[in-house]
């Protein structure tokens, strides 16, 4: 029986995503990569003065270093990047499903970031961060229309990368709608709602939370603001109201803690 069309696009995204690689660079996310052992590592460029400095976790890692030249830096990445003389070459973390993420174990009550088309990779970095910092379980994102694992996002990270969860989804209302069905309470930041986090919280700080915060600029998509139980704003103080949306989740997620 010759199989439908969507099966046969499926399986050749799936062949494709896991032939696909990322090279990772400067030594703070290269360490951190060199040392998760869920990390699968095929190649590490590093500058004699870097590898003095990753030497212990080089070895640790049980990978071949290419050393390279300064002045020609031979991994293939923009030669802008701030490299600090290492670069490593891997596969994309595989994290699972955000179900076995949203209800396994972990500091309670979870908090979960989504979000809504946010592409810049250095936002995104920075909210892996702010969410590590915060005990998020995950940073949940779109297949398409956000930024990828990438050597930038991961510098920003500064190796939350490693640790905190970053799960993409095909669909970000269908994983908004699978969350609320597991009894988390959805709240979408807007700048104009009437109700702020600390209200939309009061008396339920003991719920599963999941913040979704959208692009800076055009904000959460209509069909993201409907699948949310409620919309919710940051309160600030004075007539001036508008936070970068890696800070929007770093205050965001201090707000909603327990």
């Amino acid at each position: 029986m010759k199989k439908p069309k969507w099966v046969i696009a499926k399986e050749q995204a799936k062949r494709a995503a896991a032939q696909e690689t990322v090279w990772l660079f400067g030594l703070h996310a290269v360490r951190d990569a060199l040392l998760n052992p869920n990390r699968t590592k095929l190649r590490l460029v590093i500058t004699k003065n870097a590898l003095n400095k990753l030497a212990d976790d080089v070895a640790a890692a049980g990978i071949a270093p290419e050393i390279s030249d300064p002045r020609k830096f031979a991994a293939p990445i923009d030669p802008q990047s701030v490299h600090q003389g290492a670069a490593l070459e891997v596969k994309a973390l595989d994290w699972g499903s955000l179900a076995d993420i949203a209800l396994g174990e972990g500091a309670m009550p979870p908090r979960i970031v989504l979000l809504d088309r946010v592409t810049d990779p250095h936002n995104v970095g920075a909210i892996l961060r702010s969410a590590e910092v915060f005990g998020a379980r995950a940073v949940v994102a779109m297949t398409r229309h956000a930024a990828p694992e990438t050597g930038a996002l991961a510098k920003t990270a500064s190796g939350a990368l490693e640790r905190q969860p970053y799960v993409r989804v095909r669909n970000l209302a269908d994983a908004m709608t699978e969350l609320r069905n597991m009894g988390y309470l959805v709240l979408g930041l807007d700048g104009e709602a009437d109700t702020t986090i600390e209200a939309a919280l009061d008396g339920k700080k003991d719920r599963p939370v999941a913040l979704v915060l959208g692009a800076e600029g055009p904000g959460l998509r209509e069909k993201t603001r409907e699948t949310c139980d409620s919309l919710v704003k940051i309160d600030f103080a004075g007539g001036f109201g508008s936070l970068n949306v890696s800070n929007a989740a770093a205050v965001a997620l201090y707000a909603s803690k327990a």
